[in-house]
């Protein structure tokens, strides 16, 4: 219910939800600047099956998702830490994933036309006042008041696409469905638990001693070549930029702090907030004067002192936080419905308001704690703002040396003269896997999916690392292989004692079976010089102390019945014998009250599942085309 308040008044958000549907991700800040640099806003970013993602498209995501994220986590947004982590790549990618679901719904001949728009606009509650849509003057007046400003046909060019989106998820997921026994099946498994008696046997208390012949060795290799197989390398020459070294030198002046303060005051300033608890007694669908008559009841025992947390929790109908007493925790204007905004802000700490009514019900507030509006001084944030204006600096240098090499660096045999000639260090890397750091640059995912899917020979465009930029060029390309035993021979060895260790580990539960089943678990542990340790209650998935998580106890624990001790459990790091202390399961009735929810989330996975994997294969078989260099001048 809190959430859906919220919603209802932070419009954008809402719409945004429409539009994007499962495919932006929310809550990404921008690293890139809106202004006459860079790429022109036609320029093109991307193209799936012709339909093209512009420099304007991209940008207003940022901005929009830069709103969202300051919103949440208060302006403090590590723009350095964000460039590393390649965020662009991701962003790009989300926007590829969105085309191609456009694309795929119009092969099929899925539309949404200007009746469907209009309808779903004149529905949206930011646009209603008392039931009624505002009129078209005032729409137009809050799209403008949206940072970024949107113009009508840009916001419902976005709704329209939100619609087609809707249409086309619905037209391959609608067939879907979820059975009674599913349901049953899945609560059972969420909310069953046992309390367990647990006798481990870690595999490392019985490895001293342990040997593994080379004989030994040499059969375990021979049966498990697979296991040590080394995956496929690339060796590269490259040359980097190295934006952290500009970033040292980078010199800026208070003049410049200052006007960067000024210019972005809204990131230091916190607004006015209230920390409130509320009962809700539901209108819709109900009595209204019967309602009414409730709430003032209990509004007569709020104001009399009762407790107004234990009034919550026994009577009010908002789901999202009736359990803990009603809290809402700190909100700042505009976060909920006007009424209830209005209220809120009026009231002082400890003050119960009178009955506020507004669309969801009849709401009785009670304010914790308010804060006032806040600003920090320019000299609290200096030092971070003087580290921002460096970055940018030297993000913007190493831009402009980036595309300067660029331009002459057209093949391997440039490397060298091309780096000499800007004071450029050009290295090469030993064979290095995928996922592997690479010697000179470091753990850079993006160097290191750019060199396998590289020809030999092929010189890259500008690439993103942690330090600034880097140029490459595969020099070789090793196959995966299956090494010979002497290179892998310690690993071998390893894995041979580490399996003696696990068997040495159930032949000792075995040999204790028969006792630990027969009599009192604790003595028999005690006798063998063993400890017992028994858990909480817990449920599948949860970790056990010295065993960690375990499918395979899992799988024997909740099959067994109170007082029920098992057989010895192969565990990875050893064995184990439980004994089932006690049972829980769910209160009678509990699953008829979250059947249809249960029912609706479970289907929605299965849908979404479904969905990702057809996507994912319609994918492929597109053209989808990126251009990185446009990418990286709108990331500079």
């Amino acid at each position: 219910m809190l959430d859906r308040m919220r919603r209802h008044k932070g419009w954008l958000k809402w719409s945004l939800a429409i539009v994007v549907v499962s495919f932006i991700l929310l809550y990404i800040p921008s690293f890139m600047r809106n202004s006459a640099e860079g790429a022109a806003n036609n320029a093109v970013v991307a193209q799936v099956e012709g339909r093209e993602i512009t420099a304007a498209h991209f940008r207003r995501v940022y901005q929009q998702q830069m709103q969202a994220y300051r919103a949440s986590y208060g302006g403090n947004i590590d723009e350095k830490l964000l460039k590393q982590l390649g965020v662009d790549q991701r962003i790009i990618q989300q926007l590829i994933e969105e085309e191609a679901a456009l694309a795929e719904a119009q092969r099929l001949g899925i539309t949404a036309s200007d009746a469907e728009v209009r309808e779903r606009i004149l529905a949206l509650p930011a646009f209603q006042d008392n039931g009624q849509f505002i009129g078209d003057a005032r729409y137009r007046q809050l799209l403008r008041m949206q940072n970024p400003p949107m113009r009508p046909d840009e916001f419902e060019e976005q709704v329209r696409r939100g619609i087609v989106s809707e249409k086309l998820q619905a037209a391959l997921t609608g067939w879907q469905t979820i059975s009674d026994s599913d349901v049953t099946r899945e609560f059972a498994r969420r909310n069953e638990k046992v309390k367990l008696a647990v006798l481990a046997f870690p595999a490392d208390k019985f490895r001293e001693g342990l040997v593994a012949s080379d004989a030994e060795v040499s059969k375990y290799f021979d049966e498990h070549k697979d296991t040590f197989r080394i995956p496929e390398k690339r060796r590269i020459r490259f040359l980097t930029i190295d934006q952290e070294a500009m970033r040292a030198k980078a010199t800026v002046t208070g003049q410049q702090i200052e006007r960067s303060y000024n210019e972005n005051i809204q990131q230091y300033s916190t607004p006015e907030q209230v920390r409130a608890s509320h009962i809700l007694l539901k209108t819709e669908s109900k009595d209204d004067a019967a309602v009414k008559k409730q709430a003032e009841e209990i509004l007569v025992k709020a104001k009399g002192g009762a407790d107004f947390a234990e009034l919550a929790k026994k009577y009010s109908q908002d789901d999202s936080n009736a359990s803990k007493g009603g809290d809402l925790d700190y909100f700042g204007r505009g976060r909920m419905v006007p009424e209830f905004d209005d209220a809120a802000f009026a009231l002082q700490p400890g003050q119960i308001s009178d009955l506020v009514k507004t669309k969801f019900g009849y709401h009785i507030i009670k304010l914790v704690d308010k804060k006032p509006a806040s600003q920090r001084t320019l000299a609290e944030v200096r030092a971070q703002i003087e580290d921002q204006l460096k970055w940018d600096q030297a993000q913007s240098q190493a831009q402009k040396l980036a595309d300067d090499v660029a331009k002459d660096l057209k093949k391997p045999a440039d490397f060298d003269s091309v780096g000499r000639a800007r004071g450029l260090q050009v290295r090469e890397s030993g064979f290095f896997q995928q996922d592997e750091p690479i010697a000179g640059i470091g753990m850079a995912p993006s160097v290191a999916q750019q060199a396998f899917t590289m020809s030999t020979g092929e010189v890259s465009d500008p690439i993103r690392t942690p330090q600034g930029f880097a140029f490459i060029t595969v020099l070789q390309k090793q196959d995966p292989s299956v090494p010979k035993l002497d290179e892998v021979k310690n690993k071998v060895r390893d894995e041979v004692l580490k399996h003696k260790a696990i068997e040495a580990a159930r032949q000792k539960a075995a040999a204790l079976g028969a006792t630990l089943k027969s009599g009192d678990l604790d003595k028999a542990a005690k006798d063998a010089g063993l400890q017992v340790k028994t858990t909480e209650l817990v449920a599948r998935g949860a970790p056990i102390a010295d065993l960690g998580v375990s499918p395979a106890i899992d799988s024997v624990a909740f099959a067994l019945p109170v007082n029920g001790v098992s057989d010895p459990i192969v565990t990875e790091n050893g064995a184990a014998v439980v004994k089932v202390v006690e049972k829980s399961n769910a209160a009678a009735g509990e699953l008829e009250k979250q059947k249809e929810t249960l029912k609706t989330e479970l289907l929605n996975e299965r849908k979404q599942r479904f969905y990702a994997s057809y996507m994912a294969g319609a994918r492929k078989r597109m053209n989808i085309k990126i251009n990185r260099d446009t990418l990286a001048q709108i990331v500079a």
